[in-house]
């Protein structure tokens, strides 16, 4: 009778300790998946909102997105808070890593993007090809939207100097509206305004609006965007892995659809 009881018993450990194994296999993307905080320009906001959901599929993982302009972020980042991933301008991010706001030799470039024009889909396309076209175009235009300068947007305050250098701020600000950040082009898909200044990124994914082209020759203006870790995040792995996805041939193709050029 013993003899025949080893093998049971045996059997029936092995049959235990396999049940053990496999549940714990099965719940080992949750117990390893983090939470991330992303703090990010509205610049990539189309290519995030796309990618969120198929990086949370792949890994696990769960990505929390705070938007804003450039200006704000890095202020923000500046008086204390923080974040697991930081999606900035490559020269905001160099400043506050010199400040010690993000991990020293995190920062890895993941697109770019230009200054552009847009209009209302069906809309004629005006001349911008040289900076005296540009000026016709404007002069002519019945309005105008773009970023509110002092809200920081970095096309915002870029097309605020591009008026002054053609001599033209006083005879556009009657027929200028002023958006808080990259609403410009859904401005203009609603044809509330007849032109839109904003990234080429904030353009493209816009039902209703068309990109006419960059700001031409030395008015134009490309930003490139990067993104850092934080020095304080207690998940780096993660972190990097949402990096090396957004950087990798599936964010490539997304940030290529979204009117980026990727890194």
């Amino acid at each position: 009778m013993v003899r025949r009881q080893v093998p049971q018993c045996t059997a029936m450990t092995a049959a235990i300790g396999c049940s053990l194994l496999l549940a714990l296999c099965a719940g080992a993307p949750a117990a390893f998946a983090s939470e991330l905080k992303v703090m990010s320009t509205v610049a990539l906001t189309a290519t995030l909102d796309d990618l969120k959901p198929k990086f949370e599929s792949a890994t696990g993982h769960k990505v929390t997105i705070v938007y804003s302009v450039i200006a704000d972020l890095k202020k923000r980042i500046q008086d204390g808070e923080t974040a697991d991933v930081m999606l900035l301008s490559r020269a905001a991010l160099d400043d506050l890593q010199t400040l010690g706001k993000v991990a020293s030799g995190s920062i890895v470039n993941v697109a770019s993007s230009s200054v552009a024009i847009a209009v209302r889909a069906g809309a004629p396309k005006p001349d911008i090809s040289t900076s005296d076209a540009l000026k016709r175009t404007l002069l002519a235009s019945k309005s105008i939207v773009y970023a509110d300068p002092a809200k920081g947007g970095a096309s915002g305050v870029h097309f605020a100097k591009v008026l002054e250098r053609l001599a033209i701020a006083d005879e556009m600000r009657p027929k200028t509206i002023l958006v808080p950040g990259a609403q410009a082009a859904e401005v203009v898909s609603k044809g509330e305004a007849e032109l839109g200044v904003a990234m080429a990124s904030e353009i493209v994914p816009i039902a209703g609006a068309h990109l006419v082209g960059s700001l031409p020759g030395e008015l134009g203006m490309v930003l490139t965007f990067s993104a850092g870790i934080g020095p304080t995040t207690t998940e780096s792995a993660a972190a990097n892995a949402l990096i090396q996805f957004i950087t990798g041939p599936a964010g490539a193709a997304v940030l290529k659809s979204k009117g980026m050029d990727p890194a």
